[in-house]
């Protein structure tokens, strides 16, 4: 009767266990050290989206929402796009660093032959890609096409796989973003809508979603759909925008949706009501716009008379961030109140928007 290997535990007192903050790649939304999930159905932007964030990462570490971030380098292991004409003409339209900004699309062999990286199998190469380039940031698009071996219907399959990415995050200091598609499911939270096994999106410390903004088809949302290191953030509101031939990224300011509306099927007295909303912000943004025409008004008087058009407060609001007013702050207007004033041309980052 053969033996069964030996194994021997790893247990250490929390005594001997040194607390320290959790750092962020982007605070609030990625953190450094983990695994986080970004799920999404095709053709939303979600790979644009991680390029957008490697430039700033690559650059100067600012992020959307005016957070500041690490500056560092990021590695991206791509199954779908190529490498001469989507990812560097993206990440050129976002502003990178292309010094700090790599991929890795193959690994040799024994044999000598080039081949797709496997995880787990490859993550020791992988990791020394990461740890000689310093990445602050490694993006896996799509997780699907790397699992090797690996059952992602199964959960301990998963578990165990992710185990090991998790590992090589933690020791590296990197953030780990892995991408999905949405399954083909019609379930109303937004948690349960990622591709494969709910393993994936449990071992992973953050979660995050990109949809299609139920105000504007022609624009996106990313939300929030896990966090265990601190409160969730709001919603943002992004649109992608032609330049050189590409799409980049364009930051639009906060959205007042939370992740499950997000998935969920509206019944057709659900979609009425949405579309009557929707054409009351619409109003409400054509308001604003008239109003403001001349020059910045007073915030007080901009709601007063909003209201007394028939606007409701939330949906006034509402305009004022979809249309992301700018906020100046001085003594011009009595008792030196803030005043709202239109976006000067081509719009500007969530750290300048209203509030």
């Amino acid at each position: 009767m053969s033996k069964r290997p030996s194994t021997a535990a790893r247990v250490r007192p929390m005594s001997e266990v040194e607390a320290r903050p959790v750092e962020w790649l982007w605070p609030g939304w990625i953190p450094l050290g983990k695994v986080t999930v970004l799920d999404g159905d095709p053709g939303l932007g979600k790979s644009t989206l991680l390029f957008d964030l490697a430039a700033r990462v690559s650059r100067d570490g600012v992020m959307p929402d005016g957070a500041v971030g690490p500056v560092g380098a990021s590695l991206i292991l791509s199954a779908e796009d190529g490498e001469a004409d989507t990812i560097k003409p993206r990440l050129a339209a976002a502003g990178g660093d292309m010094t700090r900004l790599f991929t890795l699309s193959a690994v040799r062999g024994d044999d000598g032959e080039e081949r797709t990286p496997e995880i787990p199998r490859d993550l020791p190469v992988i990791e020394a890609a990461v740890a000689e380039r310093g990445a602050r940031l490694l993006v896996i698009d799509p997780l699907m096409a790397y699992l090797t071996g690996v059952d992602a219907s199964r959960d301990q399959d998963v578990r165990r796989a992710l185990f090991q990415l998790a590992r090589l995050a933690e020791r590296r200091g990197c953030a780990v973003v892995c991408l999905r598609h949405l399954n083909k499911t019609n379930g109303d939270k937004a948690i349960y809508r990622g591709g494969g096994s709910i393993g994936i999106i449990g071992a992973a410390r953050a979660g995050l979603l990109v949809a299609a903004d139920p105000d504007d088809p022609q624009r996106r949302l990313l939300a929030v759909t896990k966090c265990n290191l601190a409160l969730p953030s709001r919603p943002l509101r992004f649109a992608l925008a032609p330049r050189d031939g590409v799409c980049r990224v364009e930051w639009l300011g906060e959205a007042d949706f939370e992740a499950d509306e997000l998935v969920r099927r509206m019944s057709s007295a659900e979609r009425a009501e949405r579309e009557e909303v929707r054409g009351m912000l619409v109003e409400a943004m054509g308001f604003l716009r008239d109003l403001l025409a001349t020059g910045p008004k007073p915030r007080s008087m901009c709601y007063l008379t909003g209201e007394a058009a028939g606007y409701s407060r939330r949906t006034l609001e509402r305009a004022v961030r979809t249309l992301g007013l700018t906020t100046a702050f001085g003594d011009r207007h009595a008792a030196g109140e803030a005043t709202y004033g239109l976006p000067t041309p081509g719009g500007a980052e969530l750290g300048g928007l209203a509030g």
